[in-house]
């Protein structure tokens, strides 16, 4: 499709469509939330239309088919839509159970999406960026914080420099950047709807000449524009909450291939840290229990 916007679309082609097409026309305009995750049988059920006169429907808008029409209305939501537009969507779920069933459906099916379509090539070339990076920039804002800040946790443990650019202030995120050089890599996260501000700080490190790893959904958005290298993550929307299962899972697979190359070096940091966290009772353990509730007996 080339016309950015479906919606729009629908309403040019309104004048010369029948009575039903009308009605279905109509039925999307008003509940487009609900339909892009809507099944063919749903649709015609909820519009009272029958299931070939979707299909003449969207084929005249000029989809492939209902598969391609249902994909496309949900990409664009899935940048467009506000909080409060997401959370109408809920209105596609009959109960509680079709929901819990429905989502965890939708993340499995991306899971496979994202290995399925993995670029193995881009993937280790990103593998090789950080490890002959002096210093790793991490960047997730907003719903990506999760997934930044999980990835800094871990690769604190696998190198010495790697910073978390994690603050809500404009100035402070290019206060923190400001030392990138050449000889650094940052690895920006960001999905629907793609944070500006990381936007910008990608920007500025490739102008600074730094290596830029993105991690996001697609391919050709602002993000990408001037990413080095770009791993893709199949993402959804559930309701107002960003499903970022497969996203996580690709930086599952990226931390444990890191820490394959640098397995002397975490070792080292391993043993160090073991020593620490039973030195001062980091996590629980049998003998600490014990210890305790003797205690407390006492």
């Amino acid at each position: 499709m080339k016309m950015s916007n479906t919606l729009e679309l629908i309403k040019s082609k309104t004048a010369d469509m029948s009575k039903q097409q009308k009605n279905l026309a109509s039925f999307i305009e008003k509940h487009y939330e609900a339909v892009a995750y809507m099944k063919l049988q749903e649709l015609s059920q909820s519009a009272g239309v029958s299931e070939a006169t979707i299909l003449r429907f969207i084929s005249e808008l000029g989809f492939e088919g209902y598969h391609d029409f249902k994909n496309t209305l949900e990409e664009e939501l899935k940048t467009k839509l506000t909080s409060l537009q997401r959370l109408n969507s809920t209105e596609r779920y009959r109960d509680d159970a079709q929901a819990i069933h429905n989502i965890i459906g939708t993340d499995i099916d991306n899971l496979k999406d994202t290995v399925n379509n993995l670029d193995e090539a881009e993937f280790a070339h990103a593998i090789d960026a950080v490890l002959s990076a002096r210093k790793i920039y991490l960047m997730g804002l907003r719903s990506s914080a999760p997934l930044s800040s999980f990835m800094h946790f871990y690769m604190s443990r696998l190198f010495d420099e790697v910073v978390n650019i994690s603050s809500n202030s404009t100035i402070e995120v290019f206060e923190q950047i400001l030392p990138i050089t050449s000889n650094d890599v940052m690895i920006g996260i960001s999905f629907p709807r793609y944070s500006q501000r990381t936007i910008n700080s990608i920007e500025y490190a490739k102008k600074k000449g730094a290596k830029v790893i993105v991690i996001t959904d697609k391919d050709n958005t602002q993000l990408t524009a001037n990413a080095d290298i770009k791993l893709f993550a199949k993402y959804s929307m559930a309701s107002f909450v960003d499903s970022l299962t497969a996203p996580l899972s690709l930086i599952n697979a990226f931390l444990v291939t890191l820490g394959m190359h640098r397995k002397d070096h975490i070792k080292d940091n391993f043993e160090a840290l073991e020593e620490l966290w039973s030195l001062y009772r980091v996590y629980e353990n049998e003998d600490n229990g014990h210890d305790e509730k003797e205690e407390e007996i006492q």
